[in-house]
């Protein structure tokens, strides 16, 4: 594996365990310890789960080809994996959690990709002019 998938892989993790524990403090619970665990786990499954899915580490900062596929089974996995452990499923969440990890999931691949486009599109130091 790459420096750069192990990379992408390691954010999209960091940035599920972000969003349980922003949840959790917005709820005046614990952000840390055995409750973010708790919160975290189903997306972290399902994130790996997504990872296998679209062979994300074809391209791994591609924001449709593996970062829409990633955000949709993290959403639908971690919500089947957290209605079957008993945790709770309600609207409002789905909602938030939708919006959240798209901005999150895609959203760092959007940002790379335009940095990628911003800096093909400089002329090199060592091009003739």
């Amino acid at each position: 594996m790459t420096r750069t998938v192990i990379a992408a892989f390691a954010l999209d993790a960091v940035l599920v365990v972000a969003f349980a524990a922003i949840g959790r403090a917005s709820h005046d619970s614990a952000a840390f310890g055995l409750g973010l665990v708790t919160t975290a786990w189903p997306f972290l499954v399902a994130v790996g789960a997504g990872w296998l899915a679209t062979r994300a580490w074809r391209a791994p900062a591609a924001p449709v080809r593996t970062g829409l596929g990633i955000w949709v089974l993290t959403v639908a996995g971690g919500m089947v994996l957290r209605a079957l452990s008993g945790q709770g499923t309600a609207v409002p969440f789905i909602v938030v959690a939708t919006v959240t990890l798209l901005l999150m999931l895609v959203g760092w691949r959007v940002i790379a990709a335009l940095i990628t486009r911003a800096r093909r599109g400089r002329p090199s130091l060592h091009s003739a002019e």
